[in-house]
Parts: structure tokens; C-alpha cells; sequence
């Protein structure tokens, strides 16, 4: 599974009726951390296919989606479960980071 591009039209569907945890990307083209992030979450895409679902999301044009998540830097990364934020991670984080936030809600 890849993962979702998802925008404000779609991100209640994708993300909070998700019947599985969500791992939510916000990212900017422009932004060389998210840039280097992209691989290890795409990674992890793959080692938990159909446990989770990996989503992307372009904060410069989805603003209204930043702001309503309080994103004040980026790479920023939330993982969901039915619906709630259970982790926030701000910055390039290392793949162990990343599989400790979505072990914890398996």
C-alpha cells in the first residue's frame, strides 16, 4: 500500500472513521526534512500494510487541515486511532520513533 494523498474534501473519511490507526504525514515540497522523512514512513508503509494506513498531507494546500491541528512546524507526524490523536512527532524523527507510536496503538 501506498500512501494517500489526502486534503480537507477527504480527511474525515480517510482519517477519522478509518477503521484501522491512521499515520498522518503534514509536509511541504519545499521542506528537505520531510524530503528525508518520506522514505522511512514509506517503509513503514510497507512493514504494516493493512494494520495501518499512511497518509500525506501538503500543509501549503491544506492550511485549514494545519491549522486545525495546531501544525506550527513540519515534518509533523500524528498518529490517529478511531479518531484521536494518540502521538504527535515534530521534526525528522528515526524509524524507531515512528514504530513505537504505532505499536502503541495495535
Amino acid at each position: 500500500m501506498s500512501m494517500i494523498q489526502v486534503e480537507t474534501t477527504n480527511f474525515d473519511t480517510e482519517v477519522l472513521v478509518s477503521a484501522v490507526p491512521v499515520m498522518v504525514d503534514f509536509w511541504a515540497p519545499w521542506c528537505g526534512p520531510c524530503k528525508m522523512l518520506t522514505p522511512t514512513i514509506e517503509a513503514l508503509a510497507a512493514e504494516y500494510e493493512g494494520k495501518v494506513k499512511f497518509v500525506k498531507i501538503n500543509v501549503d494546500d491544506n492550511q485549514q487541515l494545519a491549522t486545525r491541528f495546531g501544525i506550527r512546524g513540519i515534518p509533523t507526524v500524528l498518529v490517529f486511532k478511531d479518531g484521536v490523536v494518540t502521538s504527535t512527532m515534530v521534526g525528522l524523527q528515526p524509524k524507531e520513533q515512528l514504530m513505537k507510536a504505532l505499536e502503541e496503538v495495535l
